[in-house]
């Protein structure tokens, strides 16, 4: 297999002299692409760097990246993007434009960059290229399939594996005599959203289960997401009630919280409601609403997190003063305008108290409007906080597939995959903001979590890049539909297959631990090696972080060594056996082999 280069790449240093002829050969043959990657075009153009200014290059379009290197001496600059990541191709500039480098392309990107190309203005010289780049940056536009149905990668493990709902649940202890798995859902007729397996109310039956369907937004109905091994407590996660105007009631879904409640005698069920009270209150004039008074032994809480096109001009915001350049004078007025560190605050908060509230013996039920954004963000994080499991390497993937692809979290709708109408009102950076939180409790809780930054970041350059299989579409029945899982490769494989580059050299297994992150703004930091990592002039990775790649890079050289000793010590007792040998031995003379057998790495 290709060795793939670096999903992202910006890499920007000055050119000794004696390297300068060198640099007038071939730019793109270094290029190495992925299997079942194809080049499509290649043509001279200018890069207007943000940070570097105009610099002259090659840029080479496959079906998969785009890939731009500088042919100037005195300056290298390697851009390596995943077409996936494109959310928008624009002209720039008209044939009879004035101004040096005025006539081009502009880009923007999906990760927090834009990109900027200029070509000569005679000729139409941009057509061709533009219409390659918006063909294939939005194949499913141009009626072309995405990248990951054309990958030939394989890899010695496959990720598709690696959550299965029936032993997850076994492992949380489940089936009991309170919750039952049911497979209701195994033609997803119940609710087209949801997983096919399901962990409801021992004492529900199967027709209860449609009744309150019929109640609940999208039928997403309260299902267990987790269960406490001591206090038998639960998380359970629904979308709103279809309570309305008029104020509808629904005896079945009334009996059905009910039966949540008493699976464990909690006292109080609590209802965790996402939404500000003002838009759940707006929602009944759209047929929504939320629990009232009729729901007997139930208090109702509202989270106050705001929806998905607050987030997303939130994050334009945070764009804005990221990239290219980060103003010093004004940064921390200017950071707080975005309001997206209020945003990750209240999500924490919100987890918070469903995790301290399921942590002190009370049954929760989790919901905002359809149940699976505000909802995903809130369980998961709240699950991270209780289960030292999902702070595993491969826990954190079961937790994703579980609580984000398996109940539908829209990916194809919030990231729009593909899809050329950069416009659309349903795009949001919700599973971004979910895995900023997470990085927050790694910065508060650094030995807690088995994995490291770099496998946050890789999660959200594939969440874009269209590679794998694994954040496409919105649910579960529509990936069956397109078989993602046999015709494509999971991101999990790749991650496992490199198990190295994702560990945390101070995580500490700590079984029974409940985190409470601080929810305070005096605790959360800008992600600045996410957000801000296309400047060149910000420091990048931590000197604790370099220290431990430069081990990792000694440790794996003397194994190199040793592994070399070993077979070199091989070769010599296959000699020496097949030699005459003397008749008297020292019993202080030892062979090669006994020389080597205990030698060790000093790591």
């Amino acid at each position: 297999m290709a060795s793939p280069v670096s999903v992202y790449n910006i890499l920007e240093s000055h050119t000794p002299p004696t390297r300068k002829e060198s640099l007038k050969m071939e730019l793109l043959s270094d290029v190495s692409l992925l299997p079942g990657e194809e080049r499509i075009t290649d043509k001279d153009i200018i890069y207007i760097c943000p940070f570097s200014g105009a610099v002259k290059g090659k840029v080479l379009i496959t079906n998969f990246r785009l890939y731009f290197k500088s042919s100037d001496a005195d300056v290298t600059v390697t851009l390596d993007v995943p077409l996936g990541a494109i959310s928008r191709v624009e002209k720039m500039g008209g044939a009879s434009s004035r101004g040096e480098n005025s006539y081009g392309l502009d880009i923007t990107c999906k990760d927090m960059r834009n990109l900027r190309f200029a070509l000569k203005q005679e000729g139409h010289s941009r057509r061709d290229i533009f219409e390659v780049l918006f063909r294939y940056a939005f194949p499913l536009s141009h009626g072309l399939p995405l990248f990951a149905y054309l990958s030939q990668e394989k890899y010695a493990e496959t990720g598709w594996t690696i959550y299965k709902p029936v032993e997850e649940f076994r492992r949380q202890g489940l089936p009991n005599n309170k919750w039952r798995i049911s497979f209701i859902n195994k033609s997803y007729d119940l609710c087209d959203t949801y997983p096919t397996v399901l962990a409801v109310p021992y004492k529900s039956k199967e027709e209860d289960l449609r009744k309150v369907a019929a109640f609940r937004s999208r039928g997403r109905i309260p299902v267990l997401s987790w269960i406490h091994r001591e206090n038998q407590a639960v998380i359970a996660r629904c979308s709103q009630p279809l309570v309305g105007m008029s104020g509808k009631r629904n005896k079945d879904d009334e009996r059905y919280l009910e039966l949540i409640r008493e699976a464990n005698d909690t006292t109080k069920l609590t209802i965790y409601d996402a939404r500000p009270n003002v838009n759940a209150v707006a929602n009944k004039a759209t047929g929504g609403g939320y629990e009232g008074d009729e729901y007997q032994n139930a208090e109702l809480i509202f989270l106050d997190i705001q929806n998905i096109h607050v987030m997303r001009e939130s994050q334009k915001k945070l764009k804005d003063i990221v990239y290219p350049n980060v103003e010093e004078s004004h940064w921390l007025s200017s950071l707080e305008s975005t309001h997206w560190l209020e945003h990750v605050k209240l999500v924490l908060s919100g987890a918070i108290q469903v995790a301290d509230k399921v942590s002190s013996g009370n049954s929760v039920v989790v919901h905002c409007s359809d149940g699976w954004d505000r909802t995903a963000q809130l369980t998961s994080l709240a699950m991270l906080m209780l289960d030292s499991h999902y702070r595993t390497l491969r826990g954190f993937q079961v937790l994703i597939e579980k609580e984000w692809i398996s109940f539908g979290h829209k990916f194809a709708s919030r990231i729009g995959h593909g899809d050329k109408n950069h416009a659309d009102q349903d795009r949001s950076p919700i599973f971004v903001q979910f895995i900023d939180c997470v990085w927050q409790m790694t910065k508060q809780f650094p030995t807690a979590f088995e994995f490291n930054e770099h496998l946050l970041l890789t999660i959200l350059d594939h969440l874009y890049s269209c590679r794998f299989g694994t954040f496409l579409y919105n649910c579960e029945s529509v990936r069956d539909q397109h078989e993602v899982r046999s015709k494509t490769v999971s991101l999990w494989s790749l991650v496992n297959s490199k198990v190295d580059m994702y560990l945390n050299p101070f995580y500490t297994p700590e079984s029974g631990r409940v985190l409470y992150p601080v929810a305070s703004m005096r605790h959360l930091e800008l992600w600045v090696a996410y957000y801000i990592r296309w400047n060149p002039r910000i420091r990048q990775q931590s000197p604790v972080e370099q220290r431990y790649k430069e081990l990792l890079a000694l440790r794996d050289e003397y194994l190199k060594k040793l592994e070399q000793l070993q077979l070199s010590d091989s070769s010599t007792s296959s000699h020496l056996a097949n030699s005459p040998t003397p008749n008297t031995t020292s019993s202080s003379t030892s062979t090669p082999s006994q020389q080597y057998t205990h030698l060790q790495t000093p790591l």
